[in-house]
This record gives C-alpha cells, structure tokens and sequence, in this order.
C-alpha cells in the first residue's frame, strides 16, 4: 500500500482531526451569548438614562439592586461598573471565540485585514490561558469594588470569601504567566543550543 492509497490507518488520523469542527457550534453558541450580553448592556443603560428624569427611577434601581444606600451618586457608580462588567465579559468572549477558533479550529485568515487584533497574530494555547486569566482578574475586580461600595447591605462574611476568592484569582494568573514564562524560556534556550535549528 503506498502512502497516497486510502487506509485504516491513513482515515482515523483523518477523522480524529476533523472532529475539532464539533468545537464551531460551541464558538457560535458564545456569538449568541455576545448578543445576550448586548441586550443587558441596553437594559442597563437605559435605566442609567432613565434616573436623570425620573424621580421614582431612583427607589426602583436601589430595591433592584438591593442595596441599603440612597445616594444617586452611587447607584449611578454601581450602575457604570455593572456596565463596565458586561463589556469586561463580552472581551472575555470575544477573546474565547475568535482566540479559541484560531487556535483549535481552523485559521481565521486575516492577515491583510485592518481590524486584526494585534494579539491574534501570535496567539497560542498558553498565551490565550494568560490573557483569559488577566480578563477574569478585572471582572473579578469590577465585582469587589461593587461589592464594597454596598457593603452595608452584604454580611462580612460574603465581602472576606469573595476578597479571598479574587486572591485565588490572582495567585493563579501569576501561575500561568510563570508557566509560560518558563516553557517559552525553555523552547528559547533550546533554540540557541548548538545542533537545534
């Protein structure tokens, strides 16, 4: 049988590579996610809007919410991060599926066109894990800071957990930027060796 004859061993090699098309309905159900998001996004600013000429708008957003604080000035702040949250989310998914479906799936091919993330040039498995971990980082950031403006309203003991949790967050983040650090180290230093091209 010569290499170019169609065999058992020449199609399973074959089928096992194409199976990471199962990952594109995966890739488009994230696409929908992206349109979920843009929709609370405008939920949410609408009521932002709506707090500059509606007097009740204000004891409306503070029991949605379900803070005891009564100031404008900070339900407004609360709002803004809860919208800085979704956009902080939605780059998270975009980095998942435009990242994640050149990586796994197939080259997106847009190496002539003017809107290519400059990330995407070089990306790879361990450098899309750092920049997802440095993306869960900020959300994790965005939902303390929430969560401290209206600490009044949580017990202690949610404020320490989630204090602790994005301390987690951050140890691990470090871990993976090390981890790469050090591989990508590694495969360099074996590049300079003498023998290795």
């Amino acid at each position: 049988m010569t290499p170019l004859e169609p065999g058992p061993n020449r199609l399973l090699p074959r089928l096992i590579f194409a199976s990471r098309w199962l990952q594109v309905p995966l890739y488009l159900g994230l696409i929908v996610a992206q349109v979920v998001y843009v929709v609370l996004f405008a939920e949410e600013l609408f009521h932002l809007v709506k707090l500059l000429w509606d007097p009740g708008e204000l004891d409306h957003t503070i029991t949605r919410l379900g803070i005891a604080e009564r100031s404008k000035e900070t339900v407004v702040m609360i709002i803004a991060l809860s919208l800085i949250d979704v956009v902080m989310i939605s780059n998270l998914l975009i980095m998942v599926i435009v990242g994640g479906y050149e990586t796994f799936v197939s080259r997106l091919r847009l190496e002539d066109h003017p809107d290519q993330p400059e990330w995407l040039s070089h990306v790879n498995a361990n450098v899309l894990k750092v920049k997802l971990a440095t993306a869960i980082i900020g959300i994790s950031s965005i939902h303390l800071l929430k969560s401290f403006i209206a600490a009044g309203t949580l017990p202690d003991k949610t404020l320490l957990w989630q204090t602790v949790i994005h301390g987690m967050f951050l140890l691990s983040a470090l871990a993976i930027a090390m981890i790469d650090r050090l591989m990508t180290g590694g495969v360099a230093a074996k590049m300079k060796m003498p023998g290795h091209h």
